[in-house]
């Protein structure tokens, strides 16, 4: 037996080896691509809070919203562009491979900070509204300027609006250890980040802020349990398989649970109702985590919904063929660059917030400046593709 095939055998059971190099020849799911180019281009709208466009993003129709959507994708990208790399043994080069992606991360999340930081002071001067420098947890800034200059770097110090990437490096930095145990043990990896959820969400444990006082907008502690979950559905995906497999019973009850839901967010009536039955819950000692829709930790109702969502999409069939469908194409465009076109989002939404905050809130303005936004995005992914074609020819 071969050298390589020996030290591979020793890291997970043949069984697994086999089914992970033949699905390695599966084609790309378009579903991936897509759901992920939707969420960012949701993101994005959200992002330029204040226009009529914003009452037709997810998060108006359920519980969660797109930042549940970005978070569980990267698990399931991390799962399908990694895991096979610690089939065999050094570890290390796999290691490095996702270190470095973090490592990219980390810089892209500075620059677009500076950006923000600037398009901020400039709208400040041009527009005379020197309030901009309050926004976006600009203030301390000007108020505590030696404790940002350290928050900044080590992430204790993030704007509004730019929160996801510092999260997203930090699990990426906890990934080798996540797929070295799923590999051989899945549901100790599974059980372990519910329980890490679990502590934090009652406790209200977080990476600490600096210098503002409080913990991260996003608590790494308590969403890592969607990227876990999107982690070990990639790494499903890879063997060919699914991580939750088809269940009649659970396609039918979740998606009732979903139009429950949207009832309750559609009809104001049955809020006030799904809300008073919560409080009673909580009168009775539930934990405010399973009652609550905290987004710092990710509470348990946002949870629900958005597997609830993510298990049901993916039990339909014509989900995958509308994927795969001409009109999807741009936002799978968007998905396959999703670093990129997250970044210059993230920055042209500060810039359109900005000039918002200087012409004011008109329908026709707002619809230029988020239509102008889009394009460059979709523009920006035509050309990354583009060049990667040229590159390859």
């Amino acid at each position: 037996m071969h050298k390589d095939a020996l030290r591979t055998r020793d890291v997970v059971p043949p069984g697994v080896v086999q089914s992970v190099a033949s699905a390695g020849k599966s084609p790309r799911d378009a579903r991936i691509d897509v759901f992920r180019g939707l969420a960012l281009v949701m993101i994005f709208i959200n992002h330029v809070p204040g226009t009529l466009f914003e009452h037709f993003t997810n998060r108006n129709y359920g519980f969660s919203d797109a930042a549940e959507a970005f978070v569980f994708l990267s698990g399931v990208a991390a799962g399908l562009a990694y895991s096979t790399r610690f089939l065999s043994r050094p570890l290390w080069p796999a290691i490095a491979k996702v270190w470095a992606r973090a490592r990219a991360l980390y810089f892209v999340h500075l620059s677009t900070t500076a950006m923000a930081m600037g398009i901020m002071a400039a709208g400040a001067l041009y527009f005379r509204l020197p309030q901009l420098l309050g926004t976006i947890n600009m203030a301390p800034i000007f108020t505590h300027p030696l404790g940002v200059m350290i928050g900044i770097p080590t992430l204790g110090h993030q704007l509004g609006y730019f929160n996801i990437l510092p999260l997203y490096t930090v699990f990426l930095l906890a990934t080798p250890a996540m797929i070295i145990v799923g590999l051989k043990r899945p549901l100790l990896l599974l059980g372990t980040s519910i329980l890490v959820w679990a502590i934090a969400a009652q406790f209200r444990l977080n990476f600490p802020a600096y210098p503002n006082p409080g913990g991260w907008f996003f608590n790494p502690l308590t969403w890592q349990i969607l990227f876990v979950l999107g982690l070990l559905t990639g790494m499903a995906m890879k063997r060919g398989e699914r991580f939750v497999p088809k269940i009649g019973w659970l396609t039918w009850a979740s998606g009732l649970f979903l139009l429950a839901i949207l009832i309750w967010r559609l009809v104001p009536e049955m809020g006030v109702m799904g809300r008073a039955g919560l409080g009673v819950l909580r009168e009775l000692g539930v934990p405010y985590s399973f009652v609550g829709f905290d987004k710092t930790f990710l509470a348990f109702p946002r949870m629900l919904h958005f597997l609830a969502l993510a298990y049901f999409l993916s039990t339909q069939g014509w989900v995958e063929r509308f994927a795969r469908s001409t009109w999807m194409a741009p936002f799978a465009l968007l998905g396959q660059h999703g670093l990129a076109v997250f970044a210059t989002g993230s920055v042209l939404s500060i810039l359109m917030q900005a000039i918002k905050a200087g012409i004011g809130d008109h329908l026709i303005t707002d619809a230029l400046l988020l239509g102008s936004g889009l394009a460059v995005q979709f523009a920006l992914a035509y050309g990354l593709r583009r060049t990667s074609q040229m590159k390859v020819a």
